[in-house]
């Protein structure tokens, strides 16, 4: 008898082996590779309890289906969170997107609760900067049934990513709440990143004007156009100043501003005021308005807000 030698026997194996793939391949020569398991979306858990903008706890019993927003900041964060279609109404202010303009009209500072409440929604959107004001109406809206989430009065950027947080988890939104928050850090970072570029000696002094004279206002520290001027390196010559504060035109003047730049309308206005024309900005027509909305409304377009005041103060920089 032939005996099998351990090269052979390891031989033979590999040989068996083959032999084994290869018909298993050829039975299923027409089979398709395993797809790759996609990764699955988090679904929201609801009832959901969220602290609001006045420190109290809100629970959202099931996810909306038809909200109302009581102030512009907040529709905008609902429709960057993808709720565009859920939004049943709106204040008499709304402006943006243009889909506002086909929702139902609820009022401006003083809303109409009764208007409001035949709509038949899930959560009604409030504000902390309004709702000491309209307390008594949205206590009729609560003891309608109606579930009412304050959000916080913003004031820096912070804020606001706190605002679309807070908005994203009340509507089972979080995951796309989170992709907004991460894209605006994302082009914040950006732009402070590229006006890094800009020497200290070279920063501009800005004066930002928010009304005219005789009521002359202007944007202080605490606010987010003096974070925005941060952001581009350039300084506020009314940073020491706290809020929005009233100033006189004789101050104004003589903070000698390289640039000027005005959230109303009002760069003709300001060329036209003959105890201005010696300021360096006025001299070197150096004068711009800016979308209003863009660099006072707490939302998701603040960062193009940054964009224009960048482009406006060193358009050479930011083309």
């Amino acid at each position: 008898m032939k005996r099998w030698t351990w090269p052979a026997v390891v031989a033979v194996f590999f040989l068996l082996a083959a032999v084994l793939v290869g018909c298993s391949g050829g039975a299923n020569s027409n089979a398709q590779p395993a797809k790759k398991e996609e990764p699955k979306t988090e679904q929201a858990a609801f009832p959901v309890t969220v602290k609001d903008g006045l420190g109290e706890d809100v629970t959202i019993k099931a996810e909306p289906k038809k909200i109302v927003s009581l102030i512009p900041s907040n529709t905008e964060i609902a429709y960057a969170l993808g709720l565009g279609d859920k939004i049943v109404g709106v204040s008499d202010f709304d402006n943006y997107p243009e889909d506002v303009k086909t929702k139902t009209k609820i009022g401006g500072m003083e809303f109409n609760v009764e208007k409001i409440i035949s709509l038949k929604p899930d959560l009604v959107l409030a504000h902390a900067s309004s709702a000491h004001n309209s307390r008594d109406g949205l206590k009729q809206l609560k003891d309608a049934g109606i579930t009412v989430l304050v959000v916080n009065d913003a004031k820096s950027f912070d804020d606001v990513y706190a605002s679309i947080e807070l908005i994203g988890k009340a509507t089972g939104a979080s995951d796309k709440a989170k992709q907004v928050i991460d894209e605006m850090k994302e082009k914040l970072a950006q732009i402070q990143e590229k006006a890094k570029q800009i020497p200290a000696d070279k920063q501009a002094n800005v004066w930002i004007e928010v009304s005219p004279p005789p009521q002359l206002y202007t944007a202080g520290k605490g606010t987010f156009m003096d974070e925005m001027l941060q952001v581009i390196s350039a300084k506020n010559v009314a940073g020491s100043l706290e809020g929005w504060p009233m100033v006189t035109e004789e101050k104004a003047v003589a903070y000698k501003p390289d640039v000027i730049i005005t959230t109303y309308g009002g760069a003709k206005q300001v060329f036209a005021r003959a105890a201005w024309k010696d300021v360096p900005a006025v001299k070197n027509k150096r004068v711009y308005d800016v979308n209003t909305d863009l660099v006072s409304r707490p939302g998701p377009r603040l960062v193009e807000g940054v964009e224009e005041l960048a482009k406006a103060v060193y358009p050479d920089v930011f083309k």
